[in-house]
């Protein structure tokens, strides 16, 4: 009777892990990292429209924050400023950044879930292992330079979304080549978002090494201050990523859709309206 309940027990226990791996479509990153057909736009009338069940939407909002939607219906905003537009929706998960204070609020709405800072106490860092089921949200710690000249050790970080099978990076205010160690964490990115500003963060010539090591499929700019320097950034990445410009603020992205060739897609940012 005992070995019974125990076997019965057994199978519920095995039953639920495998419901809780079907709620997310594993992603391949870290496997492909310890191992060391073309992009469709499809223009929606709004944010708001529902996603069919193998794609994600990435809204670029503002300066280095992105909304990041699920098909099933989660909501993660990168560099949380406390402002994404004139709308009701509150995101399911805020990622932050502290280099800046545009990459970051001490007041987040307190509606919000989870809200996930990529900065610890003082050189301590931070770890983020979020599992939203559909989504995995985690986090690598980088160095920054201090306001006033000095340097935080592990002060902020590269937030990676797992969702749909897909990695997605958002490099945040990275200020120096991540070390092998580091890349090893990341993994394969599929997609990420790099700030290209050429100063504030890492040199033009710097991130454009970070994103060659990555090789991911599609390279988002962000953090760009002027035309001038994401035209430079542009052409000093051209001779390996093909540059299209999509003309819109957001792009949809699936396993199936990725480009054959690694791209760098340009979308203009826009606050979100209802």
């Amino acid at each position: 009777m005992r070995f019974l309940i125990f076997s019965i027990g057994l199978l519920l226990l095995s039953l639920t892990s495998v419901s809780a791996q079907e709620a997310r479509r594993p992603s391949h990153c870290i496997a492909i990292a310890d191992a060391a057909p073309g992009m469709q736009f499809v223009h929606k009338a709004s944010w708001q429209e529902p996603l069919s069940e193998d794609e994600v939407r990435i809204s670029y909002v503002s300066h280095a924050s992105f909304l990041i939607q699920t098909p099933g219906g989660l909501n993660a905003v990168t560099d949380f400023t406390g402002f994404i537009g004139m709308v009701e929706m509150v995101p399911d998960v805020v990622t932050m950044n502290h280099a800046h204070g545009t990459h970051w609020t001490a007041e987040p709405d307190p509606r919000i879930p989870h809200v996930l800072p990529g900065w610890g106490d003082f050189g301590e860092g931070i770890s983020h292992h979020l599992d939203l089921g559909e989504m995995l949200v985690r986090n690598v710690s980088t160095d920054i330079r201090s306001q006033w000249g000095g340097e935080e050790p592990q002060g902020n970080s590269i937030f990676v979304f797992e969702v749909a099978g897909l990695c997605i990076g958002h490099l945040g205010h990275l200020h120096h080549v991540p070390n092998d160690e580091q890349f090893a964490a990341l993994g394969r990115l599929d997609v990420v978002m790099a700030p290209v500003d050429g100063g504030m963060t890492l040199p033009l010539a710097d991130m454009v090494t970070v994103l060659k090591r990555l090789k991911s499929s599609v390279v988002i700019p962000m953090h760009w201050f002027s035309g001038m320097a994401l035209e430079r950034f542009l052409v000093d990445i051209s001779d390996e990523f093909a540059v299209e410009r999509a003309g819109v603020n957001f792009l949809e992205v699936g396993l199936r859709s990725l480009p054959g060739r690694p791209t760098v897609i340009v979308l203009e940012p826009a606050y979100l309206v209802e």
